[in-house]
Order: C-alpha cells, then sequence, then structure tokens
C-alpha cells in the first residue's frame, strides 16, 4: 500500500474507539478507493447513488444506478484533481465530503431552487456522507472545513454549499446528505442568499493573501 499523506490531522479524544486517536482528512486518490468503497458499501451509500446524482443528468444517473454509477466514479477518482475528502479515524474511514466546481455538477446547473446568485466560478459542496458512528460528533463541520481549504489551494475563488433546514427539531440522516445549515455555520461559512427558504446557500471565501499583520 502507498504512503498516505494526511493535510489535516488533529487528536480527537473519546470519540468511535476508547482513549484518544488521529483524525485524517485527506483526498480520495485512485489507492484510497477501497476504503471509499467500503465506507458506501453496496449500495452506494444510497440508493446505488455512488455520489454520481449531480454529477449526471437525471437520465443519466437512472441509466446508471449502482455499479454504472460506481464505475462512473472510480474513472472520476483515476483522472485529474480528487472529486473530494475522505476523513479516517485512525484507519478506518468514517466520512466523505464532495467538493468540485460547480461547473462539474450538471444537476445544480438545472435546478430553480439552487441556480447560482451570481457569476463567480464557485466550487462546490455536494454531499457529506458519515458512517453512523462517527454522525453527531462534529466531522461535518470538519469535512466542511477541509473541504474549503482544499478548493482555496486549488484555485476557487469560493465555495458554495447548500444545506437544508429541518423543519422540525429531528431530521432523518438519509435527508440530510447536502448538510446541515448548522454545520456550515460552525464551520466559519456564511448565508450568501435563497432561492427557497428551506435551502439557503451557504459560502466560504478564501483567507485575504498578504493581509498586514497588527
Amino acid at each position: 500500500m502507498s504512503a498516505r499523506k494526511a493535510p489535516l490531522r488533529r487528536k480527537v479524544a473519546g470519540q468511535l474507539h476508547p482513549g484518544a486517536a488521529a483524525e485524517s482528512i485527506v483526498p480520495l486518490t485512485p489507492d484510497r478507493w477501497r476504503d471509499f468503497a467500503q465506507l458506501f458499501g453496496a449500495h452506494g451509500a444510497c440508493g446505488g447513488c455512488w455520489c454520481m446524482n449531480w454529477r449526471f443528468g437525471a437520465r443519466e444517473f437512472a441509466a446508471n444506478k449502482g455499479d454504472g454509477n460506481r464505475r462512473a466514479l472510480q474513472q472520476r477518482v483515476r483522472r485529474g484533481v480528487p472529486p473530494g475528502l475522505l476523513a479516517y479515524h485512525d484507519a478506518e474511514c468514517v466520512g466523505w465530503i464532495s467538493i468540485a466546481p460547480r461547473a462539474e455538477f450538471p444537476r445544480l446547473e438545472g435546478s430553480r431552487v439552487l441556480k447560482p446568485l451570481d457569476d463567480v466560478a464557485v466550487w462546490s459542496v455536494t454531499c457529506l456522507y458519515l458512517a453512523k458512528r462517527a454522525r453527531r460528533q462534529g466531522l461535518a463541520t470538519r469535512l466542511l472545513q477541509a473541504a474549503a481549504a482544499f478548493a482555496f489551494e486549488h484555485g476557487a475563488p469560493a465555495v458554495e454549499g447548500y444545506p437544508v433546514v429541518p423543519k422540525q427539531d429531528a431530521m432523518p440522516d438519509v435527508f440530510a446528505w447536502t448538510g446541515l445549515e448548522s454545520s456550515f455555520r460552525k464551520a466559519g461559512w456564511t448565508r450568501a442568499g435563497a432561492w427557497s427558504p428551506n435551502r439557503p446557500i451557504y459560502r466560504a471565501l478564501p483567507p485575504r493573501a498578504g493581509r498586514a499583520k497588527r
């Protein structure tokens, strides 16, 4: 197995396993595909999606449901900039976040609810998927922070996300796959606008380069 670099690494105490453990958030590269596939399981996370829902048009997505979507994403992983980041708790893959230029997501381009706010060439977070044992522990927030940093490293002028706003105090995890508004706020993102009251659009901006030291 090839060596893996971990651009984001911190200690997390008392989560997932007894005692202290190391958490890493790293790009999904070909050598990590097996870990990603294990996280998503036989059903591709949800109904054979394999995180291709936004990357295909509706008909193409339906036609490729299952193995076709899996092969399509694996091909995407093999070329160009990684399409997202994986979170590890020690050697166990426990989380995924999809991050890429908005132009790579045809379903976003055709959405009336999530249509562009302006002409900024944003990158988009379209999916957050966490293993059950890793949920409700702040991992979504840390993945959002890491995804923004990753996008800025690759020249993104801004990063967008499309969280859901629960209509009740609790929402089934399966309906929160684009993230919850609270996670974006905790990650330091700000509400940039909305075409629907239940689907706000959040943004993160790169830190100002060359800021004068006080």
